[in-house]
């Protein structure tokens, strides 16, 4: 790695593409064309970046496997992307949770030492230009900001997880520890927004936490080592992929 150089005030983009997309029955989703546009899903996130001033650098976390690894995910990108000026467009290979891949795509930024890094999963391919901007002013507040979304039913907290990581029912039943508030609760979407330096030294601690300690969202990250992150409203087309019928 080369001499870290003087801070800026570019800000840069760290999408998240190196999931195995087991619930899309092993296809790529972020490689799989987009219904309705001349896209794919990675490339239409990408794009939406790219056309945004400020954003001067995007590190794609893509799988460690050579069959989706970079040469994959070139191929699911615009040419004119890839070969344009500007943003420069950089991969690196993820690890084996998305937690190390975003602390992989972090420290490929490093180099660059941008003075804000959005982080956004590749498989959010309605990301609108408006609430991208809207995060890039309010980092320069508030250090920590995202995106969400209002919730349409009224969420509790259970003693036990009722289901399982990928969305399968856990056996018996668990208890209703805490009764939320839907009006003070939210669902957390991305781009979210931080300041460069401070999440990536939060992504080095949680890398150091004895038992490996896992985190859903790097706003949990940035909680756990930084201190509050502020919301914006978040955009109900914001949609993650995650089943084959989310393409529809």
């Amino acid at each position: 790695m080369g001499a870290i150089r003087e801070k800026t005030a570019d800000t840069a983009v760290v999408i998240c593409a190196a999931g195995s997309s087991v619930r899309m029955g092993g296809l790529k989703k972020e490689y799989r064309p987009l219904p309705g546009t001349r896209l794919t899903v990675l490339g239409a996130a990408l794009a939406v970046f790219a056309a945004i001033p400020g954003i001067e650098t995007i590190v794609i976390a893509v799988p460690a496997n050579e069959a989706d690894g970079e040469a994959a995910a070139r191929k699911a990108l615009p040419p004119e992307l890839l070969n344009g000026c500007r943003p420069r467009i950089l991969f690196t290979p993820g690890g084996g949770c998305r937690r190390e891949s975003v602390r992989r795509a972090l420290s490929v930024l490093a180099e660059y030492n941008p003075a804000y890094v959005l982080i956004h999963d590749g498989a959010r391919p309605w990301i609108s230009a408006a609430l991208v901007e809207r995060l890039m002013a309010a980092v320069k507040i508030h250090s920590a900001v995202i995106p969400l979304a209002p919730l349409t039913e009224t969420p509790k907290e259970t003693e036990t997880p009722l289901f399982a990581a990928d969305g399968s029912p856990a056996a018996g039943t668990v208890l209703i520890t805490r009764q939320l508030k839907r009006a003070l609760a939210g669902s957390a979407q991305t781009p979210q927004a931080f300041v460069f330096q401070r999440i990536l030294a939060a992504h080095e601690q949680a890398l150091a936490c004895p038992g490996g300690a896992e985190y859903t969202d790097d706003a949990e990250v940035w909680g756990a080592f930084c201190g509050p992150v502020a919301a914006v409203p978040g955009e109900p087309g914001n949609r993650k992929i995650t089943f084959p019928e989310d393409l529809a």
